[in-house]
């Protein structure tokens, strides 16, 4: 959303797009998972009295939009990508094929994952995880608003402890709200490493992608 109240900003969509660029010229191999929230929540449907399956829905489609607009944007700087959605949608982009879209990534295309697993009740957050644990990834990186993991909100308290390092365990122990509990224990599972990094920080994908920089690492030891 960038400083809009809602929908997509060019100007941030553009610089997402160049800090994913920067990454991929390091010749690492990047898959994407973006969310739908800056189009439409499925707890907001709730809230206004609709069916939770019916407000995944719509936000999983919100996030067909928002991967489209990305890949958009990639391509105008000379960065091959694919949309792979977990809605079939043929006209638009690609379904979710595990073996093609390895295939992609070999070919040094990036693959952004839309329409989160295709099913209600699974947020961003584990459907990045599934999708990293298939393509057989090295790290999940989650981009944020934030540079890593607190002990509470640190926009509300500035006393707020800040990790630098946390296991699966102590994440789900401690009921740290940065991802749900389902991502946690299927990342745990699948000893997938885990960095949360804050997006608005210029540069930050393309320093923790080289494990440098400032990032919370969330690891199964």
């Amino acid at each position: 959303m960038g400083k809009l109240e809602f929908g997509l900003d060019p100007v941030t969509i553009s610089r997402v797009a160049g800090e994913i660029k920067a990454v991929v010229d390091l010749g690492i191999e990047v898959c994407l998972v973006v969310g739908g929230g800056n189009i439409y929540r499925g707890a907001t449907g709730v809230a206004l009295g609709m069916d939770r399956v019916t407000g995944d829905y719509m936000g999983m489609l919100g996030t067909v939009i928002n991967a489209l607009a990305l890949q958009a944007s990639l391509e105008k700087i000379g960065v091959p990508t694919r949309v792979q959605s977990a809605i079939k949608m043929e006209q638009v982009c690609e379904p979710y094929i595990r073996r093609k879209a390895i295939r992609h990534m070999e070919k040094g295309r990036v693959v952004i994952f839309a329409a989160g697993l295709g099913s209600p009740f699974f947020t961003t957050d584990t459907t990045s995880t599934l999708r990293a644990s298939e393509m057989g990834c090295d790290y999940l990186l989650k981009a944020t608003k934030v540079d890593g993991v607190y002990d509470s909100d640190p926009k509300k308290n500035p006393k707020a402890k800040r990790y630098d390092h946390l296991t699966f365990d102590e994440a789900i122990t401690k009921q740290l709200q940065v991802m749900d509990a389902t991502a946690f224990t299927l990342a745990r599972d699948n000893n997938l490493p885990i960095a949360i990094f804050s997006i608005d920080q210029p540069g930050a994908f393309t320093s923790v992608a080289q494990g440098k920089g400032k990032f919370t690492l969330i690891t199964k030891n």
